[in-house]
């Protein structure tokens, strides 16, 4: 059965510590003819800044190359060889309660956040047979951080006795973009092995945070490593529970989101990439878009730009654009770097996974295996086939998968590994399968920060929405999306003189004074 609904939350979590950022002044909105914006992705980025913009009376046109709104959280339709119509998407995503803006988007279309359904727990495991979990752990820093080692299995008195505390000091006050000038430079890996965490923790706790970026903690910023520490664990009252949708994505989320749009009046162009902008003398962008390059291409001009593309694509459309900013933030653009490859395996079985199993488990020391759900726990349209058929419905994520590897030997090892840590599916039929392999996602590399484009670039009329957008504000992932889509929204409002979106984050600096006062003699 799909967990128990979270129901409407405060309106802005629980944490009375929420920062708020305030947008620039100016009149509510437009009155008579008002300028005209496009909006370049259709992901959480996109739809926030197109939502920013047409509801202050901008007229907004949309573009997204795929057939589905959504990005990296679109779905699509799929058929069983059972008969039976499902939705595929690149799976699982977490909804973690400090996404405030994430959140606010949503309650565009879902007042009280009904079709989000809280999972009970956070649980993780080890391949050694350690187990770890969050739903007993104190919310409320520092007690989430003294609860979590106190109730983690671990933590030792010798491990805590080895361990570095003054190396560890940068992780009690966090600030953005200092936390970026002081450890873009070091890998997490090397972050965690100063601190001298228990190995143990290392491997099944921070291993497996550092990962949910797509990444080696090798490869990955300790800035990023630490930035998310902040925001969910140490400087963050919400605690690290959180919602999913309890339909697949275009029902909970796009559908009713495209139709929100459509009610300000937003053009929704799908299936429209766009093949390259054109700044012109006057100030406004030229927008080419159509089918296969050469083929059904229509030109509209615009007077503002967000680009809300992934890196890739966003590299693609500024090579494809000579005139679009300047030199160095061009360059800056080029070295953006996606995460490697990862594995979305999805199967459909002929029998139940046990019923204790939780709706999502972290894993670590499973080879490629990073985390099983299962899907009719939460998700509605997977409990209906499991109560049809009498089975289940298993998702498996592998992260940071080698370029190089065999990708069917990859998908073959993540199934066996599935049976370790569920025992019960080694005897299962796979109804179907389908496997999702991407490599799409930002990169977070040592000393990666400077070349991350900024929401404001050289051209006040073009501005940047996305994961791998510096924000300055204490967000990622999800969040970071929605947020720097707003941040877009509000610059060219802005320039115009209109009222923009107001913001929330978590706290902006370390929630104690004696803890800010001891992160000081870090340096």
């Amino acid at each position: 059965m799909p967990a128990k609904r979270h129901g409407g939350a405060h309106r802005h979590g629980r944490d009375r510590r929420a920062a708020v950022i305030h947008a620039p002044a100016g009149r509510p909105r437009f009155t008579g003819e008002a300028p005209s914006a496009a909006v370049v992705g259709g992901g959480l980025a996109g739809i926030a800044a197109a939502t920013g913009l047409a509801e202050r009376g901008v007229r907004v046109t949309l573009y997204e190359g795929e057939r589905n709104l959504g990005g990296r959280l679109a779905g699509w339709p799929t058929r069983l060889a059972d008969g039976t119509t499902v939705t595929m998407s690149r799976g699982f995503h977490a909804f973690f309660r400090q996404y405030y803006n994430l959140r606010g988007l949503l309650r565009r279309i879902d007042p009280g956040l009904e079709t989000l359904t809280a999972l009970p727990d956070y649980p993780l495991r080890h391949g050694s047979g350690l187990h770890d979990s969050f739903a007993r752990v104190p919310r409320t820093p520092p007690l989430s951080a003294l609860g979590f080692v106190a109730l983690s299995p671990t933590f030792g008195v010798r491990d805590l006795a080895r361990m570095d505390p003054r190396a560890a000091l940068p992780l009690l006050d966090v600030r953005v973009p200092e936390v970026h000038e002081r450890l873009d430079g070091v890998s997490a890996h090397d972050f965690l092995a100063r601190i001298r965490f228990p190995e143990a923790a290392h491997h099944l706790a921070f291993e497996v945070f550092s990962r949910s970026f797509f990444a080696d903690p090798r490869e990955l910023s300790a800035a990023e490593l630490v930035l998310m520490f902040h925001i969910y664990f140490l400087g963050s009252s919400e605690g690290l529970l959180f919602d999913v949708p309890s339909e697949p994505f275009p029902t909970a989320l796009w559908d009713p989101l495209a139709g929100y749009l459509a009610g300000l009046g937003v053009d929704v162009r799908t299936g429209t990439p766009v093949r390259h902008v054109r700044p012109l003398p006057d100030g406004r962008i030229d927008v080419e878009a159509g089918g296969a390059e050469g083929a059904g291409e229509r030109a509209s001009r615009h007077d503002a730009l967000v680009l809300a593309l992934d890196g890739a694509g966003l590299r693609r459309l500024v090579d494809a654009s000579p005139g679009l900013g300047d030199a160095p933030w061009r360059a800056s653009i080029d070295r953006l770097r996606s995460a490697p490859p990862f594995l979305v395996s999805r199967l459909w079985l002929d029998r139940p996974v046990a019923r204790d199993r939780p709706g999502f488990l972290g894993t670590s020391g499973y080879g490629p295996l990073d985390n099983v759900s299962v899907l009719e726990r939460w998700e509605g349209e997977a409990a209906r086939w499991a109560r049809r058929t009498g089975g289940s419905v298993l998702e498996l994520h592998a992260y940071a998968v080698s370029p190089d590897a065999d990708r069917a030997a990859v998908q073959a090892e993540a199934l066996r590994q599935a049976h370790r840590v569920y025992p019960e599916t080694r005897d299962a039929r796979i109804v179907d399968e389908r496997h999702e392999w991407r490599a799409d996602c930002p990169m977070f590399p040592v000393g990666g920060y400077r070349d991350r484009p900024g929401v404001r670039g050289p051209d006040p009329a073009v501005t940047v929405a996305g994961d791998m957008v510096r924000t300055g504000l204490p967000v990622a992932l999800m969040e970071r999306a929605v947020t720097s889509g707003f941040l877009a929204a509000n610059a060219h409002l802005e320039r115009w003189g209109v009222r923009g979106q107001t913001l929330w984050t978590v706290p902006r600096t370390g929630r104690s004074p004696v803890l800010r006062r001891l992160a000081a003699l870090g340096g």
